[in-house]
């Protein structure tokens, strides 16, 4: 565990909860703790973890002004997808983390290429569900953040497993904060 580590995951922690509060400030918290978790994550080889940061750092400056209210009053209204929609996402992803973990295992010498494949483009969308308030982002976040627990301890970032240890209890508050809302501004 590194000085590094503490503070990306601090500023993580930070992203998440300000998220849940739907506070546009999560996103200076998300570029901040993405760029520290470049280099952490290339120095034990989690190569497209690391790839992953840099567009976390992309969706951050996309969220900063998705998430923008036109007047004190408004917000951007939370939304949903139908099955037909989480089916063709999830489709796709299982194609994707296949075909990038058969490149990253063949061509490089990534550590656990599959999975860490199936985490990144699964984060990927889910960001992108996050920056367009897709409610259904928080379960999408709940399954990833278990499966990045075990890679995570697998290259002996602890501190790191413990952060998406409570990522996924933070999902779970996230989501019953969204869909209460959501259910608010539904007719």
């Amino acid at each position: 565990m590194s000085s590094l580590e503490v503070c990306a995951v601090v500023l993580a922690l930070a992203y998440v909860i300000l998220a849940i509060f739907q506070r546009r400030l999560c996103w200076i918290a998300a570029s901040a703790s993405a760029s520290l978790y470049i280099l952490i994550f290339w120095q034990v080889r989690l190569y497209l973890e690391a790839a992953l940061q840099v567009f976390y750092i992309v969706m951050a400056v996309y969220g900063w002004f998705a998430w923008q209210q036109q007047d004190d009053q408004s917000q951007t209204p939370i939304r949903t997808w139908s099955p037909k929609q989480h089916t063709v996402a999830c489709s796709a992803l299982v194609f994707l983390s296949l075909l990038i973990g058969s490149a990253m295992d063949r061509w490089t010498d990534a550590a656990s290429p599959f999975i860490d494949a199936a985490t990144t483009v699964s984060a990927l969308l889910a960001t992108w569900m996050v920056a367009r308030k897709l409610l259904e982002n928080w379960l999408y976040w709940i399954a990833i953040d278990l499966a990045s627990i075990g890679l995570y301890l697998s290259r002996d970032l602890s501190l790191t497993a413990a952060l998406f240890a409570g990522y996924v209890l933070l999902a779970v508050w996230g989501y019953r904060a969204w869909r209460a809302q959501w259910q608010l501004q539904t007719p």
